[in-house]
């Protein structure tokens, strides 16, 4: 099967005055123009590999983005990082949550021609290895990265220029399971909303005002104790992993043991993303600092608020260095702790009481003081079981979603530049999905 004909990507751009152009620069949009609502301005946060985030938003009148109009992206539209974290490029969904958006002078926007080109696989073109390259290829490494002549650069890149009904396939295959990994985040989410709810109205049918309030009144059997104390009945333990000293850049391998740093730790799961790796040998040197089913592993510089409970399937991987680990041992269920851990109240006392001016810090002494509120025997086990159901949902969601993403980078360069049918592409999603 031969490759596509190629073209440059101006080519295939929408007729409009702007269909390319660069974000304001210097006075135009300041954060003195910043506001609560009104049009969202798009910032760095709001793009990653392949994903825009249509949320988390700084806002500008709707009267200064007419003024730069040229500026305005809407649904369909390509986003293209110039300056800052060159290769990134996102679109503007087709259902957004805004009828506008305004670009930073940090992106370049591109508008195509729909009647010529599909957005979504251009979209994916430039995610491929060869769209990657194409685009990197016009990157300055000086200073902070940029694209020379970005807008000219962006305009001139070469492109393949497959059918308008390849284009679709090839779309559809690829966004099947964009679609499918974004379901499952919601379901994520929905399940770890509905374990919290959960929490919530434990305490409330207790009749518990306080979780951090040593005065604040207990009944029905339940008692409060610390986090320290809690894992010395149960013969457990808070430990800080391994410092910079016996873990070493250089450690670091391409395949072996996974070793947790607080970038892993998510909403009460570790996120494989990104995750370094250490030897066998190395494992074995620093076995003190291993992982068991149950731990609980906290950053211990930074979002200080994060944790996450390790499950079965991550038992023996590295409690990293920036991390601590909490095993509670047998004094409770360690899931009902990992949820416990995550309540409001109790974040914000770890984040109170973190150490430092302007790195915040947490250390063992400090997790130890944490105020613990248990539910009396007859109850731990109802409790674990609700939570246990809810969480089995959650868990499992960055592990199938991680499966799907990776069946979706190895299809997307061969689909994308034509050396893989749509057909059987296709038959390999609909057995996944």
């Amino acid at each position: 099967m031969g490759e596509w004909p190629r073209s440059r990507f101006d080519e295939v751009a929408s007729a409009d005055r702007w269909a390319f152009s660069i974000g304001p620069f210097g006075s135009k949009i300041t954060a003195n123009h910043y506001q609560d609502d009104g049009v969202p301005f798009i910032r760095g946060v709001n793009l990653a590999r392949g994903s825009f985030f249509d949320d988390g938003f700084v806002f500008i009148s709707r009267e200064k983005a007419d003024e730069v109009e040229s500026a305005n992206a809407m649904p369909g539209d390509l986003v293209f990082t110039r300056k800052g974290t060159v290769g990134q490029v996102a679109m503007i969904p087709r259902s957004p949550n805004y009828e506008r958006y305004v670009i930073s002078g940090s992106q370049v926007k591109a508008r195509l021609d729909e009647s010529r080109a599909v957005p979504e696989f251009y979209h994916y073109w430039f995610l491929s290895s060869q769209g990657q390259r194409s685009i990197l290829a016009h990157a300055v490494t000086t200073g902070v990265p940029s694209l020379a002549n970005s807008l000219a650069s962006i305009r001139g890149l070469s492109v393949p220029r497959p059918s308008m009904g390849e284009q679709r396939a090839v779309a559809e295959v690829l966004g099947a399971l964009d679609d499918k990994i974004a379901l499952n985040e919601r379901i994520a989410a929905t399940a770890r909303q509905l374990c919290r709810a959960f929490m919530q109205a434990l305490w409330a049918e207790a009749g518990i005002s306080s979780l951090t309030d040593w005065g604040a009144e207990l009944r029905g059997g339940w008692r409060r104790t610390s986090l320290g104390k809690l894992c010395a009945e149960g013969a457990g333990s808070i430990q800080t992993g391994p410092f910079g000293s016996q873990l070493h850049a250089s450690d670091y391998v391409q395949s072996g043991i996974p070793s947790v740093m607080p970038q892993n730790i998510g909403d009460n799961v570790i996120s494989e993303d990104g995750i370094a790796r250490i030897s066998g040998t190395d494992a074995d040197r620093l076995s003190k600092y291993l992982l068991a089913e149950g731990d609980i592993v906290y950053s211990r510089r930074g979002d200080v608020r994060r944790r996450a409970l390790v499950r079965k399937h991550e038992a023996g991987w590295l409690c990293g260095t920036g991390c601590l680990r909490v095993r509670v041992g047998t004094s409770t269920h360690p899931l009902f702790m990992s949820y416990y851990l995550g309540e409001p109240e109790i974040q914000d006392w770890v984040a109170q009481h973190a150490v430092g001016a302007t790195m915040p810090n947490l250390n063992t002494s400090i997790l130890g003081e944490l105020p613990v509120v248990l539910p009396p025997a007859d109850v731990v086990g109802g409790v674990h079981e609700r939570l246990a159901a809810l969480d089995r949902t959650a868990a499992q969601v960055p592990h199938e979603n991680r499966t799907l993403a990776d069946l979706r980078d190895t299809l997307l360069p061969q689909l994308v530049t034509g050396k893989l049918r749509v057909k059987d592409a296709a038959r390999v999603v609909e057995e996944t999905v």
